[in-house]
């Protein structure tokens, strides 16, 4: 397996919401982060990030526009779509894998914020109009 499948398997097992088959791509050591947010160093930290986010999450796609591969770094351009029963945000994202023995050691996301709270606030906005329009159709004429 290439690092960069190593790195496509792994965003496959989040895109389906299973934590054990991410789990299975990540070593022991592993640091991810959030810039400039602090870092998760280690499995049970990561682990413990990971199941957060599929216990809220009720969606993840990481659409991957450029992937790259120069030894053990692998390099992404993405697309990140979060949803949380109707609400949805999509922001652009670039990531940095360090993959050694077939286990990712380092992920560090960077992306920009004022973008993420936007399409958060978009959501927002949808999930609000959506039962307005639900509740307009309810009510007696």
């Amino acid at each position: 397996m290439s690092n960069t499948d190593t790195v496509r398997a792994f965003l496959t097992a989040l895109e389906s919401l299973d934590i054990d088959d991410a789990l299975r791509h990540a070593a022991p050591g592993i640091v991810y982060q959030n810039v400039p947010l602090p870092p998760a160093r280690g499995i049970k930290a990561f682990e413990r990030q990971m199941r957060t986010m599929a216990q809220y999450g009720t969606g993840f796609e990481a659409r991957i526009h450029r992937i790259a591969e120069n030894g053990p770094v692998v390099l992404t351009e993405r697309t990140d779509v979060l949803e949380i029963g109707a609400w949805r945000a999509e922001f652009w994202v670039c990531g940095t894998f360090e993959v050694h023995d077939d286990k990712i050691t380092l992920w560090r996301d960077y992306f920009d914020w004022a973008t993420v709270l936007a399409s958060g606030g978009k959501g927002l906005v949808k999930v609000a109009l959506t039962g307005l329009a639900r509740r307009r159709r309810t009510l007696p004429s």
